[in-house]
């Protein structure tokens, strides 16, 4: 698979007007994002901040793969808005709820407000309250679900949470859906390697009936990612 995903370094020359550069929330766990700013939109309110998960399955791409890398800048081009694009750990080194932690705690980071890296590029009231969306494909749209349902029990000091995009997210059940059964003979994202990435991303002993899989269960909010 690292065949396919080619990496790309940060651009503080601006790229089409937007920058980038990589942030280290914790070393011990190498958790850090890529932030991307619109150079156009310096000094202006109200610049949406967009927290961004990849797919992969949860265990492949990362914050600096190419393909989203070119989406990030797109992204904060054109909404225009700050990306936040998260590189949380990968599975099967990493399971659940390793990647819905590293999400939760990048939200905290950039909520502190010791972290400056919005004030150059919009949102440069600090009276008013910063709003932000979190949005991720494939697994990542699963990621942004949760950290999402999360997020809402949490008391930001600056960050307001106004919306999830998903796009395609990875959810399942040991029930199969009518889209994985399209994917029967498919040569590269098969049910057969579905089914493996949600093996190397649930704790030992679980099936796809797991809550954060088959999001139709009904999910204690105190216990949400508890086992």
């Amino acid at each position: 698979m690292n065949l396919f995903d080619p990496k790309a370094s940060p651009s503080r020359k601006p790229d089409n007007g937007v920058v980038s550069s990589d942030i280290v929330v914790d070393t011990t766990r190498k958790l850090w994002f890529r932030l991307y700013s619109n150079t156009t939109t310096a000094g202006k309110m109200f610049v949406p901040i967009v927290v961004y998960f990849h797919g992969g399955g949860f265990a492949y791409m990362a914050a600096n793969s190419m393909s989203y890398d070119d989406l990030c800048k797109r992204l904060a081009r054109e909404i225009p808005a700050v990306v936040v694009s998260v590189n949380y750990r990968l599975s099967p080194e990493h399971r659940y709820p390793s990647q819905y932690e590293d999400g939760f705690d990048v939200l905290k980071f950039i909520d502190n407000p010791d972290f400056e890296g919005f004030s150059a590029f919009g949102n440069t009231d600090t009276s008013s309250s910063k709003a932000f969306f979190i949005a991720g494909d494939s697994a990542g749209g699963n990621l942004a679900h949760h950290v999402a349902l999360k997020a809402c029990q949490h008391q930001f000091s600056r960050l307001k949470l106004r919306g999830v995009i998903a796009l395609q997210p990875f959810f399942g059940g040991e029930e199969r859906t009518e889209s994985e059964l399209k994917l029967a003979g498919a040569p590269l994202i098969s049910v057969k390697r579905t089914d493996w990435m949600w093996k190397a991303f649930l704790p030992h002993g679980y099936n796809r009936d797991h809550q954060v899989v088959l999001i139709l269960y009904k999910i204690g909010r105190e216990n949400m990612w508890r086992d």
